[in-house]
């Protein structure tokens, strides 16, 4: 699932994450050379590092968000598993600016207390990494794996009138290639086969996986995230863990266009 926060399909958030990550994990660090030493100077340098810290949270957030919004699909176990990533970074954010400002308003602040907020915090560091990792390596949120004639990303926006839609740009889709239609609130795909051209739900129904974001072949098409396989053209499963199958679409020629009927309602 291509990142909407990307520059030429590498995507922003993992590369800023790098950055808080870094300086909140060095601020642990020489607040615990000050603990050992009593050297004061070690806590100036890891009050430079909480403020660079935040400035970097804050920076790689907003690539998150876009991503969470736009990317992540929705009802879906990596919609949740993103919400808990970000809710958790928001609390690391939140308790490294407490211990700023307990830091920087109290000339007598406690060195021990403040090591273990910071120690909690990064632990929670840990964690919301570790979903980020998942979200990328299982979810593949953020990854565009598409090339020369696997066929680049394809993604269209478009407006239905009177229950169907005219599908621009099928004529890009060479055989085995998918491109994701979001139309009234629905994510379709269309795909092209040996047989045609078939448009059916992008939601894997095992776990919500984008199927746009999978493989296709032979007129199956398989989920990046567990594998599950299904026939575009009647949504019957072919291979589990999925056990039903997912909603197809009726597609007409006419006049040299493509369109997509939707169901009533």
């Amino acid at each position: 699932m291509r990142s909407k926060a990307s520059i030429k399909g590498h995507s922003l958030h993992p590369m800023l994450v790098s950055f808080p990550i870094a300086f909140f994990t060095g601020a642990l660090v020489f607040d615990g050379l000050r603990w050992f030493s009593g050297k004061i100077f070690y806590s100036d340098i890891a009050e430079v590092m909480i403020v660079a810290g935040i400035i970097g949270s804050v920076a790689a957030a907003i690539p998150g968000v876009i991503d969470y919004l736009y990317t992540v699909p929705p009802k879906s176990s990596g919609k949740k598993r993103a919400a808990k990533h970000g809710i958790t970074n928001v609390c690391v954010l939140l308790i490294f600016a407490g211990t700023l400002i307990y830091r920087t308003h109290n000339g007598q602040n406690d060195i021990t207390t403040i090591l273990l907020l910071e120690a909690v915090a990064v632990g929670l560091m840990v964690f919301a990494g570790w979903m980020g990792g998942t979200l990328v390596a299982r979810n593949q949120i953020g990854v565009d794996h598409r090339f020369a004639e696997a066929g680049k990303w394809k993604e269209l926006h478009l407006q239905a009138q009177s229950g169907r839609v005219e599908i621009t740009d099928f004529g890009e889709l060479k055989t085995d290639q998918m491109m994701l239609v979001h139309v009234d609130n629905k994510r379709i795909v269309i795909a092209r086969t040996e047989n045609g051209f078939a448009a059916f739900d992008d939601h894997c129904p095992h776990r919500g996986g984008s199927l746009a974001g999978g493989a296709m072949i032979c007129g199956t098409v398989q989920c990046p995230w567990h594998g599950s396989q299904f026939d575009v053209h009647s949504g019957a499963p072919k291979a589990g863990p999925a056990k039903t199958g997912i909603p197809v679409y009726p597609l007409q020629f006419s006049g040299g266009k493509l369109f997509l009927e939707l169901p009533a309602g």
